[in-house]
C-alpha cells in the first residue's frame, strides 16, 4: 500500500469510529512509524510502504479506535520544547503542567529542587535543563515510571537523581530550595467519568482520594520540614481546588506568600507558597509555643 492509501484507510476507519482529530492523528502515527516529517507524506504520497510498517500502522489504527492515547502509540510527547518518551506506565504530560514548571523556573534560579510524583520526569528534566545551576532530585513510587524518567533525563542530556519513594519516605536530605509536585488529584468517583483516553492512563497517577486532596494533605504537612527558610512549595491543582489547597496551607504555621496562578484558560492551576522560619519561644505559662520569624 502507498502512503496515500494508508492515510485514506486510517481516516475512514477513525471517522467511522467517531474519533476526534482524525486527520491529525493519522498523520502523526504515520510520521512516527515511517520516521519521516509530515511533509514527506504529501511529497511522497505514492511511495509504497513496506509490509511490516503497514501491519504496524493497522495495529496503531486499531488502538486509536479503542481510545488508546495517541502518545502511547507514538511513544512521544513534547513538553517545555523538549521531547519525552511516554508509555502506559506514566501520565502523559499536559500543557497545564508547563505553567507549574515555568513558575518554578522563574522563582528558583539555582539550588536543590525536589520533584515529587515525577512520572515521566517531565518536570524534573525540564527544571534541570532550564535551571543549569540546580541540583534536581525526583521521586516516584513506581519503579517503571522511574525507568522512563531516567531514560528521558539521558535523552535530554541532564543530570537528575531518581529515588523510589512514596512522597518523602526515602528522602534523607533537608533544606530544599524548592519542592514541586503534580500529584494525583482526581476524585476517585470521578475517574470513571473522564474521557476514555484519560481512563487508559495509570490510575495511580490520577487518583487523589475521595475528595482529590489526599496527596496535598501529605505534601503540605511534610514539606515544611524539608524546605529551607523561604523555600518554595509549588503544586499543580485541579481547576476547582485552589480554595481547598490554600486552606490546607494556611492551616500550617510555616507557610506564607500563598499565591494562585491561572492557566491559559483562566482556570486556577498552580498554588505557590514560601516556607517561613519558625523558632521556639518560651511562654510565660512554661510551655513551648511557635512564633513565626518569616
Amino acid at each position: 500500500m502507498t502512503i496515500k492509501e494508508l492515510q485514506e484507510y486510517g481516516i475512514k476507519r477513525l471517522k467511522e469510529s467517531n474519533i476526534e482529530d482524525t486527520i491529525l492523528k493519522i498523520k502523526l502515527v504515520l510520521t512516527s512509524i515511517l520516521n519521516r516529517p509530515k511533509e514527506h507524506l504529501l511529497i511522497h504520497a505514492d511511495e509504497n510502504v513496506e509490509e511490516e510498517k503497514v501491519k504496524e500502522f493497522f495495529q496503531a489504527v486499531e488502538k486509536l479506535e479503542n481510545k488508546i492515547p495517541l502518545e502511547y502509540i507514538t511513544k512521544k510527547r513534547e513538553f517545555m520544547k523538549l521531547n519525552f518518551y511516554v508509555d502506559e506506565n506514566v501520565l502523559i504530560p499536559r500543557p497545564d503542567t508547563e505553567i507549574l514548571t515555568e513558575e518554578v523556573i522563574k522563582k528558583c534560579k539555582k539550588g536543590k529542587i525536589l520533584d515529587l510524583c515525577t512520572g515521566s520526569g517531565a518536570i524534573a528534566v525540564s527544571l534541570a535543563k532550564y535551571i543549569p545551576e540546580s541540583k534536581v532530585t525526583a521521586t516516584d513510587i513506581s519503579k517503571n515510571a522511574l525507568k522512563i524518567a531516567q531514560k528521558n533525563a539521558i535523552e535530554n542530556k541532564v543530570e537528575v537523581t531518581f529515588i523510589e519513594s512514596d512522597l518523602f519516605d526515602n528522602i534523607q536530605e533537608r533544606e530544599w530550595d524548592a519542592i514541586v509536585s503534580n500529584p494525583p488529584y482526581i476524585e476517585t468517583d470521578i475517574i470513571n467519568t473522564l474521557q476514555p483516553e484519560v481512563q487508559k492512563e495509570p490510575v495511580i497517577a490520577l487518583d487523589g482520594g475521595s475528595d482529590g486532596l489526599d496527596f496535598y494533605r501529605k505534601i503540605i504537612l511534610n514539606a515544611q520540614n524539608y524546605l529551607k527558610k523561604d523555600g518554595l512549595l509549588a503544586l499543580e491543582i485541579g481547576y476547582n481546588q485552589a480554595k481547598d489547597v490554600t486552606q490546607l496551607l494556611r492551616g500550617q504555621k510555616k507557610y506564607s506568600e500563598i499565591e494562585v496562578i491561572k492557566d491559559l484558560g483562566q482556570n486556577d492551576r498552580v498554588v505557590l507558597a514560601r516556607c517561613k522560619n519558625v523558632v521556639f519561644k518560651w511562654s510565660k505559662r512554661r510551655n513551648w509555643k511557635t512564633k513565626s520569624m518569616g
